[in-house]
């Protein structure tokens, strides 16, 4: 069996290029190609089969640095999303009847422009969902986002990982467990996660290691009652999602070697039924500088939009995507792997 390339692993991926990740992916590992897996599903090609989220990357810059991160995002980072391509997003926007905004980042609170574009989605009466990290919302330059996000009816898709402190500050950061309870708990003080006030609380978690998730329905209870018996949680609904093994989390496969044991867990766990509903089919990545992509994992490995659709969005058609083939690698079987994973979380 190949071993993986002795530079990118004594780099680590967050050091490794988009290209030398997909390389490793496509090249340095003995599974079967993704292409061929679903071919011979009768699955290929992959399509679109009807865009229904419109979702916005403003960038990396984020308060936290989590070992998991698949857009390796932090602190230092200066890729943002500026005001023109903001715009052209709305304009893009506008022109179609696409019903949900899906805002992410980094922590994309932290970008000049979130504001603007949660206003000017639900001017256009669109839902919009903001991924949120829980820690940002206490910092103090964001005191009024929870309240922000309240009146304008924002769905908040919050990270937790594990009920457990330990589990998720070592995967997120020392402390960063307790500030999301209270931020959780902030959330639930103005209605978020009630039962009849509207305000949509929705967590997702990761797994804490190189495995997949454990099934989404007992996860979500598991959470719902250890949150709400040691501090008086609630929320409307849990998603897992499966480790995507680039970037940041793809380093930690290597440094600990995981890498190809993760990757013939998820090949061995394809499902053919989980490929109906991941989120590619569904959805337009829009990159922090207007590129266009099938995806926020595509993103992350500079993989834009191909097969003669619109690469950016100034050129952004409706009709060009409608039911454009989607482009593949290795690192899909991440979201075709048991129960599937996808934005939404299990897919089946």
């Amino acid at each position: 069996m190949p071993a993986p390339s002795a530079s990118l692993k004594a780099r680590g991926s967050a050091l490794a290029s988009p290209a030398e990740q997909v390389r490793l992916l496509e090249s340095e590992t003995a599974i079967t190609r993704f292409d061929d897996t679903i071919a011979g599903a009768g699955l290929d090609p992959l399509r679109a089969t009807g865009i229904q989220v419109f979702q916005i990357n403003v960038g990396k810059l984020c308060n936290q640095t989590c070992r998991h991160c698949h857009v390796d995002a932090g602190p230092d980072r200066s890729e943002m999303m500026s005001r023109e391509t903001a715009e052209a997003c709305m304009a893009a926007l506008a022109a179609t009847e696409i019903p949900m905004v899906d805002i992410t980042g980094g922590a994309p609170e932290l970008n000049p422009c979130f504001r603007y574009l949660v206003e000017d989605s639900r001017r256009l009466g669109r839902r919009v969902t903001d991924r949120c990290n829980l820690s940002v919302l206490l910092l103090p330059a964001q005191s009024d986002l929870a309240g922000f996000l309240a009146r304008h009816g924002v769905e908040i898709v919050a990270s937790l990982p594990s009920v457990a402190s330990s589990q998720t500050d070592a995967q997120r950061g020392g402390g960063v467990f307790g500030k999301s309870i209270e931020a959780l708990k902030r959330l639930n003080a103005i209605g978020y996660g009630r039962e009849g006030s509207g305000l949509v609380l929705t967590l997702v978690t990761n797994p804490v290691g190189a495995f997949l998730p454990p099934a989404q329905r007992a996860q979500e209870a598991h959470f719902r009652e250890c949150l709400f018996r040691e501090h008086g949680i609630v929320f409307n609904s849990l998603r897992t999602i499966t480790n995507m093994p680039i970037s940041r989390f793809l380093e930690f496969l290597l440094e600990t070697g995981n890498y190809e044991g993760y990757m013939h867990r998820l090949l061995d766990a394809f499902n053919p039924a989980a490929v109906s509903g991941v989120m590619c089919q569904y959805t337009i990545s829009v990159g922090w500088d207007g590129r266009l992509y099938d995806c926020d994992f595509n993103q992350m490995l500079d993989l834009p939009i191909a097969y003669g659709a619109p690469a950016h969005i100034r050129a952004f058609d409706p009709r060009d995507l409608r039911t454009h083939r989607i482009r593949t690698g290795n690192h899909c079987y991440g979201c075709t792997a048991g129960a599937g994973s996808s934005c939404g979380g299990a897919t089946t």
